[in-house]
């Protein structure tokens, strides 16, 4: 008897909690908005079976089903997804605070020397310090100026490079990729290690550093059950740092070779931004301060995160234009008129080159390099367009979508660079102030080296179009196709045949 007394008494007592647990429940679920509405998936893995191949025309779907704002569970985590100008504006200025911080995968960890960058960092005086210090130190006019000739070394030595292949193909992919990466080595520490010494660097960090850039986009079992992260099942993680013991090296290598060359002369133009960082370190007085791990951390936001993006979004410029001969056309009259065939292209040409400001803008309006931008997640609970947001959620922002919205962009998926030339939309720039563009991004998380980017994209592709007609091979025909991945890369590689424009041929030498 005594038994079964004690089996009813707790029978009860669970029966009891029940009741309470679920009348709490409801009042809470009364008192607060519920989630945004989206699709129902399976046990532990969430809608994760049925995202398909294509993560950015899967988002898009759901928001023509379920409307401008969804919820969807991902493993173990849940996820918003913003298709919505005006919420997207909820999110990156109304409630920036709350949605600035990072969903950070588990091999950006190990890469950001423990999210000791500008990227993935948290919120808080640390990443306020860092950003100061690159935005206001390192991408300032005066601080890009200094470094041209760095910027202008590696740009010629890769028109050198295609000037030798004419009349062959050229996979313009990995050509803008290399010359990107070495731009950015160029920057980063090139005032000071020449030479042989600065060849050796080069060839070392160009073999690892597209390796990292492939991990950062492979799907990873600890991203979405960060419960199993500590296994690391698909070794993604082990990978990440055995290739940053060499960046590392590769990092310290060129740490001490400018500590111990840093009262040298400098030539004018060719001042890097290592220099930059050291002389704010060594600075004794200075309100502001950096870290040498935190130094690294920068070099690693600079090199992947304005490396494989400004790659990615040349390819696709070059892709379209080659595609829309009217527009290379115009882009070439254009350069002919601002550059001359018996003139190579300078950085001070390119605030006269509108249209190719127009292409530009154009290209990343159909294909932005991160159509969802980098996620954010939330510090705590949140209301956004109605709905309840909990604290941790991953908010994705889905800009491919917007930007090729029909009820915002005309012909939103013809090739058109002239609308950004129309007086109602030319002044849709790169700063995040215009809620349906937004490349960079947005908010206090907008990409911090947009100054360098936005340098990069123009000087790079004036002066491979200024120097070159580029065609299709006999017989090929162009795929527009895109790949799935963290970042919109083509399906196939471009591949293109120069042919030389310039009039005196001593000017490719």
């Amino acid at each position: 008897m005594d038994g079964l007394y004690v089996v009813a008494t707790f029978s009860i007592s669970i029966l009891l909690m029940s009741i309470l647990w679920y009348i709490k429940t409801s009042l809470e679920r009364r008192k607060n908005p519920p989630l945004p509405p989206g699709p129902l998936g399976l046990p532990i893995l969430g809608y994760l079976p049925f995202l398909g191949n294509n993560l950015f025309e899967k988002f898009t779907e759901l928001g023509h089903k379920y409307g401008p704002i969804i919820s969807i569970s991902l493993g173990n985590k849940l996820c918003v997804v913003i298709n919505s100008p005006s919420l997207v504006k909820e999110v990156v200025r109304d409630q920036d605070s709350v949605f600035a911080n990072r969903d950070i995968p588990a091999v950006g960890i190990v890469a950001t020397y423990g999210a000791n960058d500008i990227v993935f960092s948290e919120l808080n005086s640390k990443w306020r310090a860092m950003r100061k210090i690159f935005v206001q130190e390192m991408m300032n006019t005066k601080s890009l100026d200094a470094s041209y000739n760095l910027r202008k070394d590696q740009v010629r030595t890769a028109v050198r490079q295609v000037h030798a292949k004419i009349g062959n193909p050229v996979e313009i992919g990995p050509l803008i990729f290399r010359t990107e990466l070495k731009v950015m080595m160029n920057m980063l520490w090139g005032g000071k290690i020449e030479g042989e010494e600065g060849e050796r660097v080069a060839y070392e960090f160009l073999a690892v550093a597209p390796k990292l850039v492939d991990l950062f986009g492979k799907p990873n079992i600890s991203d979405f059950f960060p419960f199993l992260a500590w296994l690391d099942i698909q070794g993604v993680k082990k990978q990440m740092e055995t290739y940053m013991q060499i960046v590392d090296t590769i990092f310290e290598t060129v740490i001490t070779q400018h500590e111990r060359n840093l009262s040298g002369e400098i030539e004018e133009g060719k001042k890097d931004l290592l220099q930059i960082l050291l002389e704010i370190q060594n600075k004794q007085d200075s309100e502001i301060s950096i870290s040498r791990r935190q130094i690294k951390a920068i070099f690693m936001d600079t090199v992947i995160g304005g490396t494989d993006t400004t790659a990615i979004t040349l390819e696709w410029a070059m892709a379209e234009l080659m595609n829309n001969p009217a527009a290379m056309s115009k882009a070439h009259k254009e350069l002919s008129e601002v550059v001359g065939l018996n003139d190579i292209v300078e950085e001070l040409h390119i605030p006269k080159l509108k249209y190719l400001e127009a292409v530009i803008k154009e290209t990343m309006r159909l294909h932005p390099a991160i159509p969802l931008l980098i996620p954010r997640s939330t510090s705590q609970s949140s209301i956004v367009g109605g709905y309840t947001i909990p604290k941790g959620t991953t908010v994705f922002i889905n800009v491919r979508s917007i930007q090729r919205d029909p009820s915002i962009w005309d012909k939103p998926l013809e090739f058109r660079p002239e609308r950004f030339l129309d007086d109602t939309i030319e002044k849709c720039d790169y700063r995040g102030n215009y809620f349906h563009y937004l490349p960079f991004g947005s908010g206090r998380r907008i990409c911090a080296g947009m100054p360098l980017a936005e340098r990069m994209l123009m000087y790079l592709l004036a002066s491979f179009l200024h120097s070159f007609d580029w065609k299709l091979g006999q017989g090929e025909t162009l795929d527009m196709s895109e790949a799935f991945g963290i970042v919109l890369r083509k399906g196939t590689p471009l591949i293109g045949v120069p042919s030389p424009r310039l009039s005196v041929s001593d000017l490719y030498v």
